[in-house]
């Protein structure tokens, strides 16, 4: 059997930008791809902390360090610049997975949208 988990959970995120004319998803600075492990393409849901907004969307890739968050398309309008955001990447993980010690992985931001060290 399959569980559809959370694999990773960005949160401490700001909306930086939106772009309502374009065909929609989420621009994501390249440090945010990379430290989470959310590929360009991989669809996530966005949660916004600020009106209760959930949805769901696939990413592409920012500049990095630009510490960008641009909300595209149709989503945009669900989001406004300044917003505080939770980005999460689901996938199916195999009960011999789960047993092995499987764990969310989490990745906090700063302010700017940098990925906090440990």
């Amino acid at each position: 059997m399959y569980r559809w988990m959370c694999r990773c959970k960005v949160k401490g995120g700001r909306v930086t930008d939106k772009n309502i004319y374009y065909e929609g998803s989420i621009t994501l600075d390249k440090d945010i791809l990379d430290a989470s492990g959310i590929l360009p393409g991989e669809m996530v849901y966005v949660l916004n902390i600020n009106n209760g907004a959930r949805i769901s969307t696939y990413t592409i890739e920012g500049e990095r360090g630009s510490g960008v968050i641009c909300l595209n398309g149709p989503s945009a309008r669900y989001f406004e610049k300044g917003d505080d955001v939770i980005i999460l990447a689901v996938s199916f993980v195999g009960e011999e997975e789960l047993e092995k010690g499987w764990k969310l992985k989490i990745i906090e931001l700063d302010r700017n949208n940098r990925v906090k060290k440990d």
